[in-house]
């Protein structure tokens, strides 16, 4: 029976209500108690400093922090070295992690993303962490599901931020989801904790900064509603992986850097995912370094047109139907003016 990391709490002390409502989301996250060190993501920010004050009461001795410098902007530094500060006074570990390369691409903050998880996925390993904790919450979540859906987004895309996932071989839990932005507020200005505002959330270059204002604009929109339809979905988009997962089992055939699916009767989502599962694993066998593929890409085309009966590729991969068995292979350096790239 594992212990009580915080007492009953009392209804006259609210951080106390706070710490032992942490204390449950952060369990139910992870799947039970954790049995090893967390390591804290912690920007400085309210939400992630609200984060490392409850998670300083509630687990003592078992916290690890690390802040990544991005080197995007010139305040992350000073903003790094208060959170050490804080750490200090909390006699919490803590690390600032910077990245070996500068950061490029189309997408910074795409690529600044991919480098935070790596930074903190090898930190987590190097110290012992079992677990790193973000601090998004209810209100992300609602924006993250409305940038989607204007996107046009699937399942799994409007299934939004995971509480339980792995990233770049590390588990990763998001114990504040069911939190909003001004309970996370408050609770770093009762405890007296610092914070910084970071200015790139209000920089209305940013897609999330202008569906930001909507809400802040429409109340009725309401942000723990919408942040519990993308856990429905995401509870929905888990039973269809699940679905998928027995469906590759018996009708994927793996020979080498190819791939054959049957796909008799079946709905085209799962096709869909299906496709997109054999696509991967081709490009993985054979190794093929552009163009890049995501598992997230639209295939729609591709689907459209092995549908009609036509070869097409994707990611460098040909895809051949035989009737209800579509083929999976590397194209050849030479493609035959019979087939089209989808997507």
């Amino acid at each position: 029976m594992s212990r009580r990391a915080v007492p009953p709490p009392s209804a006259s002390d609210p951080f106390a209500v706070a710490a032992e409502r942490f204390h449950h989301d952060l369990n139910r996250a992870l799947g039970a108690e954790p049995r090893g060190a967390i390591l804290l993501a912690v920007s400085g920010g309210p939400d992630s400093m609200a984060m490392l004050t409850l998670a300083a009461a509630t687990f003592p001795g078992r916290i690890r922090v690390a802040t990544v410098d991005h080197r995007l902007r010139a305040a992350a530094a000073a903003e790094a070295e208060m959170v050490a500060n804080h750490c200090a006074l909390l006699h919490v570990p803590h690390a600032t992690l910077i990245p070996d390369a500068p950061i490029t691409g189309a997408s910074i903050q795409a690529a600044a993303r991919q480098v935070r998880y790596r930074l903190l996925a090898d930190h987590a390993r190097g110290v012992g962490a079992e677990t790193i904790a973000t601090a998004h919450h209810a209100d992300d979540q609602a924006e993250t599901f409305l940038m989607r859906a204007a996107r046009g987004s699937g399942i799994a895309g409007l299934a939004g931020v995971r509480p339980h996932a792995t990233i770049e071989g590390a588990v990763v839990i998001r114990p504040l989801l069911e939190w909003r932005r001004a309970e996370l507020r408050a609770i770093v200005r009762r405890a007296e904790a610092p914070f910084v505002d970071d200015p790139t959330n209000t920089d209305p270059a940013h897609d999330r900064t202008r569906f930001r204002r909507l809400l802040d604009a429409n109340e009725w929109l309401g942000p723990p509603q919408l942040a519990r339809a993308a856990a429905a979905l995401a509870e929905a988009d888990g039973d269809v992986r699940a679905i998928v997962e027995w469906l590759w089992s018996s009708r994927a055939a793996v020979d080498g850097a190819g791939v054959r699916i049957d796909v008799a009767g079946l709905p085209r989502e799962l096709v869909r995912r299906l496709a997109r599962r054999a696509i991967g694993t081709v490009v993985e066998a054979a190794a093929l370094p552009a163009p890049k593929w995501s598992d997230s890409a639209n295939i729609e085309a591709l689907l459209d047109a092995l549908a009609a009966g036509r070869r097409a590729t994707q990611a460098g991969v040909l895809v051949s139907p035989h009737g209800d068995s579509w083929r999976f292979r590397p194209a050849p350096a030479r493609r035959s003016s019979g087939s089209a790239e989808s997507g």
